[in-house]
């Protein structure tokens, strides 16, 4: 007679992509799993902006220099006289429809995989704090006046980098290239900033290291437990 054979015991273990391994050796979760096409912050972010521009048409906000900064640009001498609320106003105005086009894009695909790692609550610090660390930057070594979203932009992906790279071990990725990618395109962004006046390159640079603060502390929402050293 043939001996049956003991049935296979299928743990949780076993299962790629459903447990979190603790080091290199382990299982990893798949990242990219159960991401959302339509993450219900970046679109309200997206459509916040495209409020505002709106309204900069329909107020006639873009007709000349006096007229933006009214509609509350950055400017240097404004904010030191009081009105600190331009360091969040400024990063929802935008300078013209190329401008919005380009932010919105970029926020898009790069708020889709930091709200799917992060969660609505703690990419919504990110992009704030993104925003503001971009126009303390650009109030403390330009004049002005300057708009738009894209020191929150490049927060963001920074935010992204740094969780990935926090939990590199943790975390699978279809494409090990995503976190690199993102590194690349963002220094690109500086260095052909610097080319031209008319970029707020420290608004880049200042929300890049407001995203990149915010995120360090923060524990992915993917990830059970407490967040590691």
């Amino acid at each position: 007679m043939i001996p049956e054979e003991e049935p296979i015991l299928i743990t949780p273990a076993m299962l790629a992509g459903e447990t979190l391994g603790s080091g290199p050796g382990g299982a990893r979760i798949d990242f990219e799993r159960g991401m959302r096409m339509a993450p219900p912050l970046i679109l309200v972010l997206i459509l916040a902006n495209i409020a505002m521009f709106a309204w900069e048409i329909a107020a006639g906000a873009l007709s000349d220099g006096e007229s933006i900064i009214a509609a509350g640009a950055l400017v240097q001498d404004r904010v030191v006289a009081g009105e600190v609320w331009r360091l969040i106003s400024a990063t929802f105005l935008h300078g013209g429809f190329d401008h919005l086009l380009g932010n919105c894009l970029v926020l898009y695909i790069v708020g889709i995989a930091c709200e799917h790692g992060l969660g609505f609550v703690q990419t919504a610090a990110v992009y704030f704090a993104s925003a503001l660390g971009g126009s303390l930057l650009s109030v403390a070594l330009r004049p002005g006046p300057s708009v738009g979203a894209s020191g929150a932009v490049f927060g963001v992906a920074a935010a992204v980098v740094v969780f990935l790279y926090r939990h590199q071990d943790r975390f699978e990725l279809r494409d090990k290239r995503v976190g690199v990618v993102l590194a690349i395109w963002a220094a690109y962004q500086v260095v052909i900033g610097f080319s031209s006046p008319l970029i707020d390159n420290f608004a880049h640079i200042g929300g890049l290291l407001g995203g990149a603060a915010a995120a360090w502390g923060m524990r992915p929402r993917l990830l059970p437990g407490p967040t590691p050293g």
